[in-house]
């Protein structure tokens, strides 16, 4: 590709990969939103999206679907109306927060989880809800009622039984290896729990779509704000694509060289490069709507491994 500004990448990939409309504004409320509060007035939120060819219309439709599923809930000072992250939905966007900027390196044990629900003990409902909520965080189906992940993170196996009201109801085991009986190897139950070639093919596209942006940047170009805005969110909305279809497997369970490790050094190495001048442009759009608006909290300056 032709060298090009920031502002024709920018218009390059929205051209080429537009996102979807209600997930950039999930990307958004993530990345940007929930440091500073965890609040916007739909203006703010109109004001941040426009350059990235999401209309004001589209705005008011993604935001207001997001709040009938749960995620926001709303409020109106005359005719304004602001939103706020669903306390109920926060472990879910700090679960996410810790899948995309901690770096990857889970080790193994040796040990797996198992969560079984045998035939009769919850209703279909609660079990289509708990396979959903432990796909996400990476656990494969082996069988009927059978979920397995060699290393979940407990606290959040925790949450999810909680929130999803089966606690009590469904049966957590942890298991390893028993030597001497002649069983296959159970590092082995990766390949048949997971098909990992489409995650891999995932972060290589990742790699080769933002590599020559991250030279551009590093060439001294200066960036305006709202372009760094726009670059930091898009590279967060890509790469949490890639990472919700991530099993999130220790290292020693995947294959060698792993590109997630890859993708992630790279997202690291933009985002450090973008985010001062993007911060200033989301303080500048959220402040025209709320001059009360905090400053990022400190565990924002802890992403990628500390932002400098």
């Amino acid at each position: 590709m032709t060298r090009l500004t920031s502002g024709e990448w920018i218009d390059h990939f929205l051209t080429n990969d537009p996102p979807r409309h209600k997930s950039l504004v999930m990307t958004l409320c993530g990345d940007a939103i929930a440091p500073h509060g965890g609040a916007f007035w739909l203006g703010s939120m109109i004001e941040l999206l426009g350059p990235l060819g999401v209309s004001d219309r589209l705005v008011r439709t993604s935001v207001f679907r997001l709040v009938q599923e749960g995620w926001l809930v709303a409020s109106r000072e005359g005719r304004r109306s602001r939103y706020a992250l669903e306390p109920r939905a926060l472990p879910r966007f700090e679960r996410a927060n810790r899948r995309i900027y901690a770096p990857p390196g889970l080790h193994w044990d040796g040990h797996w989880t198992f969560v079984l629900a045998p035939n009769g003990s919850i209703d279909g409902d609660l079990r289509a809800l708990l396979r959903k909520e432990l796909e996400w965080e990476g656990f494969a189906m082996l069988a009927t009622g059978v979920m397995a992940h060699p290393a979940p993170q407990q606290d959040t196996l925790r949450e999810i039984l909680a929130r999803a009201g089966a606690e009590g109801k469904v049966f957590v085991c942890d298991a390893a290896e028993l030597p001497g009986v002649g069983s296959r190897p159970l590092p082995e139950l990766v390949g048949d729990a997971w098909d990992l070639s489409a995650v891999v093919g995932a972060y290589r596209q990742f790699i080769d779509r933002f590599t020559p942006l991250l030279a551009q940047l590093k060439g001294g170009q200066e960036v305006a704000p709202q372009d760094a805005f726009a670059i930091r969110t898009l590279l967060i909305h890509a790469y949490r694509r890639v990472q919700l279809h991530d099993p999130m497997l220790p290292l020693e369970l995947l294959p060698d060289p792993w590109p997630g490790t890859d993708a992630y050094q790279l997202a690291r190495d933009i985002y450090r490069l973008t985010w001062r001048q993007a911060e200033a442009h989301v303080m500048a759009m959220l402040g025209k709507e709320d001059d009360s608006t905090p400053p990022a909290e400190a565990s924002f300056f802890e992403r990628f491994g500390g932002l400098a």
